[in-house]
């Protein structure tokens, strides 16, 4: 999606929801596939924007490096990669979930040649309303269409963007090429390591929208 678009809005300013991707992914292993997961401090039911969730310690990015060097370390690109993701890992402190999210795909992005501007919401004025503030957005970036994930269609008003000649799209997720993966049959669904790992910086080849 990132690739697909001129800019990419990091929408942290919304409330942080457990047992979600935002703060886990998963890797493909020898026996299945396993979430790794970055814990968070989540304070009771109180309202918790992305943008103000804690990270809880940091063990976890040595567990997080050893999980990958441990299943990937016979890809055929897991040292080419390992060069700049490493780092990210062991030699950088984080406090908060969007900074290391900002950081990781910001990383990714790089390595892939993909030149969209990212940004914060917080990087603009905020209007109220749910759909009203994702259309005002786009108007303040100049945008024309907005590319949206198909969860969004259950609350997303597709008038609101129309009166602000704003086009909406949802973003397709299936109908991926399948890659050489480690570990048997081919497994969708897992952090894009897995292909980096595994296929380097061909790995364009089996992305949509890479410009």
């Amino acid at each position: 999606m990132i690739a697909a678009v001129d800019e990419f809005i990091l929408y942290d300013d919304m409330q942080f929801t457990r047992r979600d991707w935002r703060n886990r992914n998963q890797i493909k292993t020898p026996n299945s596939v396993k979430w790794l997961t970055v814990p968070v401090q989540v304070k009771g039911k109180y309202y918790q924007k992305i943008r103000e969730t804690e990270i809880d310690g940091s063990d976890w990015a040595t567990m997080h490096w050893n999980a990958l060097t441990h299943n990937y370390r016979k890809a055929p690109f897991f040292e080419e990669v390992a060069v700049w993701l490493k780092p990210l890992y062991l030699d950088t402190a984080y406090t908060h979930l969007s900074p290391l999210n900002r950081t990781f795909i910001e990383a990714v992005s790089n390595y892939l040649g993909i030149a969209t501007i990212i940004s914060n919401s917080w990087d603009y004025p905020l209007v109220d309303g749910k759909t009203e503030r994702l259309a005002d957005l786009c108007v303040q970036a100049g945008g024309t269409e907005y590319i949206s994930g198909p969860a969004a269609k259950d609350y997303i008003e597709w008038d609101v963007f129309r009166e602000r000649g704003i086009t909406l799209t949802w973003f397709e997720y299936s109908g991926y090429s399948e890659y050489p993966q480690l570990w048997g049959e081919f497994t969708h669904g897992v952090t894009i390591l897995d292909l980096l790992f595994n296929c380097g910086k061909d790995s364009r080849r089996f992305m949509k929208h890479i410009k």
